[in-house]
């Protein structure tokens, strides 16, 4: 488990990428990128979580995210059949001076709200979505002119809701990444037992203030509120299997079942009964 850079190569003879289903249910990939993201998936329900912003969807989803906005995969833990389209894009796919065309003044508002990152809904979700996936169907040519009118339905709908709320504006260097790294790792090791900032501020050699405020640049969380979303994605796992409420709560570092059930809720829209027992139906 770790943020990680994510590094987006342009398809062969094309401006932009383009990747259908990829299956990532099992990968809990907190990630992020300098390019644009539109992501469409149907068929599933689970966790839309972009920056600080957490919530669940139900049987589809499309969002538009901004450039190095943290996210999570929109697949992850889902165990139904599913279908996803995930386009990525650089700012500039088309040339610096393109957005400056009047033409265009609608979608460059578009991109710049998905630096904050936004959720489409109703008619606009479903026609859309049926226009992402038949874009690789398309030639090069007639791709490129479909996505435009693609952007261009985005940017003229009112069926929206801001997501993370502001851009993400710095870039995270190697050292920051690799600190970050080593702090994952260690949550991942460890995150049965109780964990504290102070720990975490010692493993890279900062006070407890300055780990504070690194971590939450770095991620838009609170250490709590990450640690408390990992050890509820464990717990997901160990509900699909053979353990009840009780084992997973105390089998993830949780010292309490009613707090226990009260991340759970807030983290996934649901107790954990509720949501052993739909997965499982």
């Amino acid at each position: 488990m770790k943020l990680a850079l994510e590094h987006i190569n342009p398809d062969t003879d094309s401006s932009f990428h383009i990747l259908l289903t990829p299956h990532l249910t099992d990968v809990f990939m907190w990630h992020y990128h300098p390019e644009y993201e539109i992501v469409f998936i149907d068929g599933a329900s689970g966790t839309r979580h972009v920056g600080e912003h957490i919530s669940r969807y139900e049987g589809s989803d499309l969002v538009f995210i901004g450039p190095n906005i943290p996210h999570l995969n929109f697949d992850y833990g889902v165990k139904t059949d599913y279908r996803k389209v995930v386009v990525q894009l650089s700012e500039n796919f088309l040339g610096e001076q393109f957005w400056r065309a009047p033409e265009f003044a609608d979608i460059a508002r578009l991109f710049e709200a998905a630096r904050g990152g936004v959720s489409f809904y109703g008619e606009t979700k479903r026609l859309v979505g049926e226009r992402l996936e038949t874009l690789t169907r398309l030639a090069h040519f007639d791709r490129m002119m479909a996505l435009l009118g693609i952007f261009q339905q985005l940017a003229t709908s009112d069926e929206r809701t801001q997501l993370h709320g502001k851009p993400v504006n710095n870039q995270y260097n190697l050292q920051e990444q690799q600190r970050l790294r080593r702090v994952y790792q260690h949550i991942e090791e460890n995150y049965p037992r109780k964990m504290d900032i102070a720990e975490m501020a010692d493993l890279i050699n900062l006070t407890d203030a300055a780990f504070c405020r690194y971590f939450k640049r770095m991620t838009r969380l609170t250490f709590t509120q990450f640690l408390n979303q990992y050890r509820i994605n464990q717990a997901q796992k160990l509900l699909l299997t053979d353990h009840n409420v009780t084992e997973a709560c105390f089998a993830t570092g949780f010292e309490s079942v009613s707090y226990f059930n009260r991340i759970f809720r807030k983290v996934t829209g649901e107790n954990p009964l509720q949501f052993k027992k739909r997965h499982l139906a």
